[in-house]
């Protein structure tokens, strides 16, 4: 008979099966038991049908992948560590030296400082172009662009763009887009269906989802996403991921399966409340400009009204105010740090809402002509009350006054 030291690592007990539950099981693992050699030799861990370590995927992270390509309209996921890792994964995957990438120039920040920084200095070229004119997208494609990034809204400024422009023109060049899909989350518009029942169907090759934010819903995780519908193009990614060593953690995509039912009315709240604190700016006199894609003079209205007006909730959690032009830096940062709900902090899409001011001339090729002059700040509203986030706001006008 064993000993106990041993018996208590081979213990021969196996639970019974057919346990079920709300939320999933957490697996974690490096190590993935195989039955024999047989089985190890012919298991493949490109493809679902097995499991052969724990970076290549358990049952918890299958099934988060699985459900977010049901979110997104996908039919391939992979999980990174967060949404910069997603993006950073896409470029890696598919830029060689000599290539060019497109990107918006209202994107997020650290997608720009990746291609200024990582991919410039492995040869890799990028310019900037208008995300607000489809005509100046179609004069930077160029033979060597090889992929373009697009977002809808965009990065703190959340204009609208012509999104299905975008991807026509991208599909007529025969260039590959990614969308950075984060704000969208999946309920806004479907990125692989974005004008239903046109044929052949309109969509994005790649939609990458900062998971962080919405679909974690809590302030608490990091993680990201890469989806697609083609098998070739996921497989080109996959291998790229497999040989980056990348993973996420199985309580991380505990939580956020355990979020996910509960995103599409936690979305619908925050554009709720967005929607109604962002109306109550409108009457302030501090404000030059209120910028949230539902709002009529907001830049790009139109387009985000073609794509996402017709549905209830489409309008996600943020909106971005320009001050007066005779309001300065001082009287901003007195504003925001006399609010006491909004919290001073980057991210969002969880219950708390979040204040940042920008330096937008230092994020811009240049000033847009649809924007204000004025510092800029953004709000991610979180689930509390709309009149008690009102009432911040209002206070914490007065005293910068």
């Amino acid at each position: 008979m064993a000993e106990l030291t041993t018996t208590l690592i081979h213990h021969p007990y196996q639970p019974p099966s057919g346990f079920a539950a709300p939320q999933p099981g957490v697996f974690k693992a490096s190590t993935v038991f195989f039955p024999n050699v047989a089985a190890m030799r012919q298991f493949d861990w490109k493809d679902k049908s097995a499991y052969t370590y724990g970076l290549h995927g358990t049952p918890t992270t299958y099934t988060l992948e699985e459900r977010l390509c049901t979110l997104e309209g996908g039919a391939q996921c992979l999980l990174v560590p967060s949404g910069l890792a997603a993006i950073a994964t896409v470029c890696l995957a598919l830029l060689k030296i000599g290539d060019e990438v497109l990107i918006p120039d209202n994107a997020y920040g650290p997608s720009k400082a990746l291609v200024e920084g990582e991919l410039r200095h492995w040869g890799i070229t990028h310019r900037y172009f208008d995300p607000m004119n489809p005509a100046d997208l179609a004069a930077k494609l160029s033979p060597q662009t090889r992929l373009v990034w697009l977002e809808a809204a965009g990065s703190v400024t959340l204009e609208f763009p012509d999104l299905c422009e975008q991807v026509r023109l991208c599909r007529a060049a025969g260039v590959l887009c990614a969308l950075d899909n984060t704000w969208g989350a999946g309920l806004a518009f479907k990125p692989f269906d974005l004008k239903p029942g046109h044929l052949p169907a309109l969509a994005v090759d790649i939609s990458i989802h900062a998971l962080t934010k919405y679909p974690s819903g809590g302030g608490d995780v990091l993680m990201g996403s890469v989806i697609t519908t083609s098998e070739r193009l996921h497989m080109q990614l996959k291998l790229c991921h497999m040989r980056l060593g990348l993973g996420v953690g199985a309580n991380d995509a505990e939580a956020v399966l355990r979020a996910l039912p509960s995103l599409p009315l936690r979305y619908r709240q925050h554009d709720e409340t967005t929607r109604t604190v962002a109306q109550w700016c409108l009457q302030r006199a501090e404000f030059a400009q209120v910028l949230h894609p539902a709002l009529p003079l907001s830049p790009g209205h139109a387009h985000w009204q073609a794509l996402c007006g017709d549905v209830l909730g489409t309008a996600a959690g943020l909106f971005s105010v320009i001050f007066q032009p005779d309001v300065n830096q001082v009287r901003v940062d007195a504003f925001c740090d006399a609010l006491q709900l909004f919290k001073i902090g980057y991210s969002w899409g969880g219950p708390m809402s979040l204040v940042v001011p920008y330096q937008l001339e230092t994020m811009r090729s240049s000033w847009p002509v649809y924007l204000q002059q004025g510092i800029l700040v953004r709000f991610s509203m979180g689930l509390e009350s709309a009149a008690d986030l009102q009432a911040d706001l209002q206070q914490a006008l007065q005293q910068c006054a």
